[in-house]
Parts: C-alpha cells; sequence; structure tokens
C-alpha cells in the first residue's frame, strides 16, 4: 500500500504531492529529504498542503500539484491528470529514451539501428550546441562510432540509463569498447542505447536553466561543485547559481564573459529542439554543460545531458523563487546548494539545513541550501 504522510493548513487549496516515477531508480536517503524540502516549500509558495506518495486513484488532477523524482512518460502524466507544466515540477516526455542523454548526439549513419520513433532532426539541430560524440543502438554500431570518434582523442562511453556519473568508462581503442559492451544488456542497448562522447580533462561543468511556478519564472546559470565523499571519490558537490527573474530573455540582458555567455546559448539551443518530440513540456529545463579540453588540446563547450525533473540544484531554485515572491522587486538571487560528506559541524548562519546525519546508503552527509545575495537591480557585468 502506498504511504501517505503529509500536512493539511487549514483553507488549504489544493496538495503538493511529492512521489516516486514509475520505473525510477531509487533515491538515497538525503536526496529524498531534498526532494521533499522542495515540494514543501512549492506547497507553501501556493498554499497548498503537502502529501508524501501517491493517491490510490487517477482523477483530472484538479487542486493537486506533483513533484516526481524523475522525469514522466505522456502515458503515466495523463493518468494523474497533469496536462502542462502548470501541474508539475519536472518534465512530460513522449518515450522512456527521450528522457535520458541518449538523444543528445546523432547516430552513426542512415543505416544504424534506432528506435522507431528516434527523431534525426534533433541530433542535427543540437550539432553544434554538444560535444562531438554519437548514440548508438546496437553492439555494430557502437563500434563504428568508436572507430570514427577516436580519430578526434580519447572518448567517454556512458550508459543513459546510469546516474551520478556511475558506469562511465574513458576509452583509447576499439578493443577497448568491444570488451566493455559485454557488460550491458542486449535489451538495455536496444531499448535506450549508449553514448559515446569526446572525453575533456580539466573539465568545468556548468548548469543553465529555467524554472516556473505559478506566475514566477526565472532563469538561471552557474557552476556545479565538487566534493569528496566518504569513499574518497570525487562527486557532485551541489551548485552555486546566480538566479534572474524572468525566462531565458533575463540572461541575454547579462554581459556574460565568454564561456559562460555561449553556455547559455547552447542551453537555449537544446531546449528549443526539444519541439522535435511531441508531447514534450517542462516546468524545470536543466542543462549541464561541460567545458574543457580534450585528449587532441582542443578547448571544447557542449550540453552534456538534460534534465526535466527535480535536481541537484532545485533547493537553490526554490530559495530564489520565495525571495522573489515575498519581494516582487528582487531580480537576482545568488544561492547555493551544498552537498558536504563527513560529520560537518560548521554551517553557515543563514543556512537551511535539508539533511545532516547518517545516510545508510552513503554514510555521514549534509544537505544544505544558502543565499548569499539578492537585489533589485540586475548586474552590469558578471563576474568571471
Amino acid at each position: 500500500m502506498t504511504e501517505h504522510r503529509g500536512s493539511q493548513p487549514s483553507e488549504a487549496k489544493g496538495t503538493v504531492i511529492a512521489f516516486s516515477a514509475p520505473g525510477c531508480e531509487p533515491l538515497y536517503a538525503h536526496e529524498r529529504e531534498a526532494m521533499a524540502a522542495v515540494a514543501r516549500t512549492i506547497a507553501s509558495l501556493k498554499g497548498f498542503a503537502f502529501q508524501q506518495g501517491l493517491v490510490n486513484s487517477s482523477g483530472n488532477g484538479e487542486g493537486l500539484y506533483f513533484v516526481p523524482d524523475d522525469s514522466l512518460l505522456a502515458t503515466d502524466a495523463a493518468r494523474l491528470g497533469i496536462n502542462g507544466p502548470q501541474d508539475l515540477f519536472g518534465g512530460v516526455v513522449p518515450w522512456r529514451f527521450a528522457m535520458t542523454k541518449a538523444i543528445t548526439h546523432e547516430l552513426v549513419d542512415g543505416l544504424a539501428k534506432r528506435p522507431k520513433e528516434w527523431s534525426t532532426g534533433f541530433g542535427r539541430t543540437v550539432s553544434a550546441a554538444v560535444l562531438p560524440g554519437y548514440t548508438v543502438f546496437s553492439r555494430p554500431d557502437a563500434l563504428r562510432a568508436a572507430e570514427r570518434l577516436l580519430r578526434l582523442g580519447l572518448a567517454r562511453l556512458k550508459p543513459p540509463l546510469s546516474s551520478r556519473g556511475q558506469d562511465q568508462h574513458v576509452v583509447r581503442t576499439v578493443a577497448d569498447v568491444e570488451r566493455l559492451l559485454e557488460q550491458y544488456r542486449s535489451p538495455d542497448l536496444d531499448e535506450c542505447g549508449l553514448v559515446l562522447e569526446a572525453d575533456l580533462r580539466d573539465i568545468v561543468t556548468l548548469s543553465v536553466g529555467r524554472t516556473e511556478i505559478d506566475e514566477i519564472m526565472i532563469a538561471y546559470y552557474g557552476t556545479q561543485r565538487t566534493t569528496t565523499d566518504n569513499a574518497g571519490q570525487s562527486v557532485y558537490g551541489g551548485s552555486d547559481l546566480i538566479v534572474m527573474r524572468g525566462g531565458w530573455e533575463a540572461l541575454e540582458d547579462l554581459r556574460l564573459p565568454r564561456a559562460l555567455a555561449l553556455a547559455t546559448v547552447q542551453a537555449r539551443t537544446y531546449d528549443a529542439a526539444m519541439a522535435e518530440y511531441p508531447g514534450f513540456f517542462a516546468s524545470r529545463r536543466n542543462y549541464d554543460i561541460g567545458q574543457g579540453v580534450d585528449s587532441s588540446g582542443i578547448w571544447r563547450s557542449g550540453v552534456l545531458e538534460a534534465s526535466w525533473r527535480i535536481g541537484g540544484s532545485s533547493t537553490a531554485e526554490l530559495a530564489a523563487i520565495k525571495i522573489m515572491k515575498q519581494d516582487p522587486d528582487i531580480q537576482l538571487v545568488r544561492a547555493s546548494a551544498v552537498k558536504e560528506f563527513g560529520n560537518t559541524s560548521r554551517l553557515p548562519v543563514n543556512a537551511d539545513v535539508h539533511f545532516q546525519g547518517e545516510d545508510p546508503d552513503e554514510g555521514p552527509i549534509t544537505r544544505y541550501t544558502v543565499v548569499t545575495h539578492a537585489t533589485r537591480e540586475p548586474p552590469k557585468k558578471a563576474a568571471d
């Protein structure tokens, strides 16, 4: 039985429901708490009650707002009464492969295997906004793609179904790819594909996105942090965001350094290209852009993947939206979503702590959000 937990404020106009999307990879305990923090903030903004877990019946969605932990398929969204971006925090896609990084690259050639719903136009449209690479749906195509891509230098093999950067491998030869292919089940390869992409060193990962809740729309850019987990591995440690009131046009008004300006253009190009997939809509659109040097010494920039769901920076996005709703004159907010491993004793005075303690899977960890600046005037020039 689905568990129902929630709070019902007096005179609530509806309910915000946080839930696990069908087929979604299970979240860590600290991720569930961060997700609940986002959902509770949205409930507060909307004057809604909060509920953990789906209702046990489908309906027309009236008075309901959904916060799933992953993108939803159109069929699942329709069953819940989700008809547009006003009904959820996240996004809806027509087919499962379209919610992964598989759509980012073109096929190796016109004869390559592909899902029947595959859009060849999407890959062509975003080719200048992504790194050199290919998506493949068969072993023979993977080997042909590897032979072609490796002429440029080292490549990275990325399974679309894996998250948090897991199961990715740097490959030097076609033989490396052939050996790694033995790890992937044929059904997964046939349905969701595999990505081969130019590998970058000294990489900086930027996040560019747009989020809307009711009448408030924000656009943001920022840099992802790295931290060391309890096993000594370098992992994602949160994001530092510059959040502007307004849509994509708010970023156009900023005189950004050249690399940042390029990242925003690439994110918008990728975002606009989603028109190739019918039925797509999203209230939260995040694009991770990798910038670094490939093994040939060429500096490159490109969208690594898109996220039409709650993400690691969402608590910072919501903190900015909350401030903007409280003060309609606020135009810019600097906010950080932070993840620290180990026993953290010192936190910023104004930190909003979402999780602090022992995660059963990842050990001691602290998740918090901190707002460092809010202004009624947009900046004349962003910092490098």
